[in-house]
């Protein structure tokens, strides 16, 4: 379930307020001082070139770098590992015996350390890491994985004591309840469990990957399924959150079973949400209302490429369900492409222009993108520079602070444009921080890609194959 993050000290009418002037300024690029020239084009008064609302050139790999470091230091001062009593706030490092009222705090922006968006963020941090060399940023992931290797005994503990189900602050972990408690997540733990980096948490792998492979509501066709918000939903969504878990499991595994449900997952969900004509995902589809009007939003769409992206990358060539996949990601990604603005961003109903632009979605956009190239599934001449013009946008929405600004708010499948159109944006939306350092990481990848030309020619740019 996405939700929305507000700090849960920051009363309803604060909230209200925050949401109101977010969304006065919600067009605008967040830090674009432009308009910008082009740095590439050398003669200043060529008539024929003109100006840009983002900055139009060659990324600097290093400075790619340097925003995604900024990025992770504000992750890390904003998700502590540690925990304390409710009540007072005072830390607890007696361990032996659990406390009633002990938790997990957060910040002010509340990134939980166990949401689906946190699974994304590690997915991210990962990416960088390889992508830089740094290992700060796995470092972010060791941190929290090694807090859950030492914590989790003391929580199941406390719930077995106590019984506060929900409350507990591990209950994602100990009880997943939904595809949103266990799947991003348990694709992450599969992914840094292979990196060897940090703990073996192949225990909680096994907790959470049982429930996206048996215990997650589906159709009879076995579609991964919602019971909301009608009796029996689709969410686009829902291939982010169970089919790269269950293509990780079938790595991880062996057992070829998972990767025939997370090929099943992708075409079926595929054929009651994707419209081959529009290229493009609509965000939901209930059994009881099948042919009720579809809505194009965004971040949906990210979810789906995503998901593609990921299971692509873990499954075998030879597996007979390899190109009905990597063909339905090009058809996705070609309708995707062709609705990017003149920021180079995406707008929060991807099909509609006076819908505000949005970070997270545009962040996915630009890593699947930048990846099917750097992996070969698409062509770089023809989508290179699409990935880096949406580059261009995308690093104007990362604050000098490191908090990536722009991103709408936790959003449910909904049956009407207002609801969509009038979410708020939020750097407490922890929904854009793993996209954005996703981006990132791969676009490093494609400035040093050595099977590519970047060419500057007529005052743009031109990826081409680099000749033997």
């Amino acid at each position: 379930m996405e939700t929305t993050v507000t700090p849960p000290s920051t009363s309803r009418a604060a909230r209200t307020l925050v949401a109101l002037a977010a969304m006065a300024v919600l067009s605008t690029p967040v830090h674009a001082d432009g308009p910008y020239r082009n740095p590439d084009n050398k003669s200043s008064s060529d008539p024929a070139e003109g100006t840009y609302p983002v900055p139009y050139r060659k990324p600097v790999a290093a400075e790619i770098a340097a925003s995604l470091q900024r990025i992770r230091a504000f992750l890390d001062a904003q998700t502590p590992t540690r925990v304390v009593h409710k009540a007072s706030g005072a830390e607890i490092t007696d361990f032996t015996t659990p406390a009633q009222d002990a938790i997990v705090p957060t910040t002010g922006m509340d990134f939980g350390l166990q949401v689906y968006e946190m699974g994304v963020v590690h997915a991210g941090m990962l990416k960088a890491a390889k992508a830089t060399g740094d290992r700060r940023f796995s470092d972010f992931t060791a941190r929290h994985f090694d807090f859950f290797a030492a914590r989790l005994p003391y929580f199941r503990a406390q719930e077995a004591r106590y019984h506060l189900d929900r409350a507990n602050s591990f209950a994602r972990f100990l009880a997943p309840h939904s595809l949103d408690d266990a799947g991003a997540m348990c694709a992450a733990m599969m992914r840094a469990r292979r990196a060897h980096v940090g703990p073996d948490l192949a225990s909680q792998i096994e907790v959470c990957g049982d429930w996206v492979a048996k215990g997650q509501f589906r159709l009879p066709d076995g579609t991964l399924a919602r019971q909301r918000p009608q009796a029996v939903s689709l969410w686009a969504d829902d291939m982010y959150m169970g089919i790269p878990a269950l293509a990780e499991l079938g790595r991880m595994t062996g057992r070829q079973a998972y990767y025939d449900d997370a090929v099943r997952n992708v075409l079926q969900m595929s054929g009651y949400l994707f419209n081959p004509q529009s290229g493009l995902y609509t965000h939901g589809w209930n059994a009881d209302n099948p042919d009720a009007p579809q809505f194009y939003w965004a971040r949906a769409n990210g979810w789906a490429v995503l998901s593609m992206s990921d299971l692509l990358d873990v499954l075998p060539k030879d597996h007979p369900g390899y190109p009905k996949v990597l063909e339905q990601l090009r058809k996705s990604l070609r309708g995707i492409a062709q609705l990017q603005s003149g920021s180079g961003l995406w707008h929060q109903m991807i099909d509609r222009n006076d819908s505000y632009l949005e970070t997270s979605a545009s962040a996915i956009f630009v890593y699947v993108l930048a990846h099917a190239v750097n992996e070969g599934w698409i062509s770089p001449v023809t989508y290179g520079s699409i990935a880096q013009a949406g580059w261009a946008g995308l690093s104007t929405r990362i604050g000098e602070g490191g908090q990536v600004e722009g991103t709408c708010v936790g959003t449910t499948f909904a049956g009407d444009q207002v609801y969509y159109y009038n979410r708020p944006v939020s750097a407490a939306a922890l929904h854009g921080y793993g996209p954005t350092l996703l981006a990132g990481a791969e676009m490093i990848r494609l400035l040093n890609n050595p099977a590519i030309d970047i060419k500057y020619s007529v005052r743009t740019y031109h990826y081409v194959p680099r000749k033997p």
